[in-house]
């Protein structure tokens, strides 16, 4: 087992326990006693995620442009993830750059945009059944900028062709291999048959940001969808592709471990990147586009949409029982014991 795993595990079981510290409340009204743990605050925990994604899109107000969004998605085929489980760094790595590659290479020609484009790219590495399918999906702005700083919006609604796409990021893929051992490992018929991609609109900029957000700071599951534990087996929930009802499926406990650690990323790994005029060298030139895209997206320009507008307050601790604000009493130490 590799050592992010281990750690991974160690964290999420002492998460909010007694073993991380933590505070202790009182009522001042109806003297109820509270103890609130600290949290672990690995990315990998179900626990620690909440309010991130709020956290993040307040972050992105500089970057957004008024303008339709498209989500591209690539996703490694079948006989490429036993190699891509075993080679995370390598094969995350390269899936992120090639199809970033493909994407601003088809951008370039004229008969579709023309132009630089930009990307915000994020991998995600689950099915909805915890299944390993690693895939990476980018928001594209619908335009790019021209060789004189111009903005050039895509033609009728459309970013590109997916199969020529998919082609390009098929062949990108394939010579970044080639030099790496595992190269032999991969089956020819791999370079033969169609990868997939897929492209549709998504709305405009904050839209697409908030459908973005929960990829990045989602994990494998969340806690609610645990349903049962009987000490040996886990039963859970999840959505089958295409339908809208939850169905369950129960798996041994250690079954259950290993499909959601095989989700947990390399230390370190960043899986969110910024690709085209969104990376941090030319993304100060994006305030200079305002000017021409009042112009060409007047409907889309409502500043009442700012992703940072409806933020969450700041949490503060309220007496469960007459909710009067709780005093701090005293502090729990880390590996301290717990409450009576």
């Amino acid at each position: 087992m590799l050592p992010s795993h281990r750690q991974v595990m160690r964290d999420v079981e002492c998460c909010r326990t007694a073993s991380l510290g933590g505070h202790i409340y009182s009522c001042p009204e109806c003297e109820e006693v509270q103890y609130q743990y600290h949290s672990c605050r690995n990315r990998h925990c179900p626990k620690c995620q909440q309010g991130k994604g709020q956290e993040w899109l307040e972050k992105q107000q500089d970057f957004l442009l008024p303008v339709p969004y498209f989500l591209l998605t690539f996703t490694l085929p079948d006989d490429l993830r036993i190699l891509a489980r075993s080679n995370q760094s390598l094969f995350y790595n390269t899936l992120f750059l090639t199809s970033a590659a493909a994407a601003k290479r088809l951008a370039l020609d004229p008969k579709y945009v023309g132009g630089q484009i930009g990307m915000v790219g994020v991998l995600h590495t689950w099915g909805r059944d915890l299944t390993y399918h690693p895939h990476v999906h980018f928001l594209v702005p619908a335009g790019g900028i021209g060789g004189n700083g111009e903005w050039l919006p895509v033609r009728n609604n459309f970013l590109f062709p997916v199969k020529a796409l998919s082609k390009i990021f098929r062949a990108k893929f394939r010579d970044a291999l080639r030099e790496d051992d595992c190269f032999e490992l991969i089956p020819d018929r791999v370079w033969k048959q169609d990868w997939v991609v897929h492209c549709q609109q998504v709305g405009k900029g904050v839209a697409a940001l908030k459908y973005l957000a929960p990829y990045i700071f989602r994990v494998a599951i969340s806690n609610r969808r645990i349903v049962r534990f009987d000490g040996e087996k886990v039963t859970y929930l999840y959505k089958p592709t295409g339908t809208r009802s939850f169905k369950r499926r129960t798996l041994t406990a250690e079954e259950f471990i290993r499909r959601f650690l095989q989700h947990v990323l390399p230390r370190g790994f960043v899986k969110v990147r910024y690709y085209g005029f969104l990376s941090s060298a030319i993304r100060p030139k994006l305030k200079e586009l305002w000017a021409s895209l009042e112009e060409i997206y007047p409907s889309q320009l409502d500043q009442e949409e700012k992703c940072g507008k409806g933020a969450a307050e700041k949490h503060t601790a309220c007496c469960p029982s007459c909710g009067c604000r709780m005093q701090l009493q005293g502090t729990i130490p880390r590996n301290g014991r717990g409450p009576p």
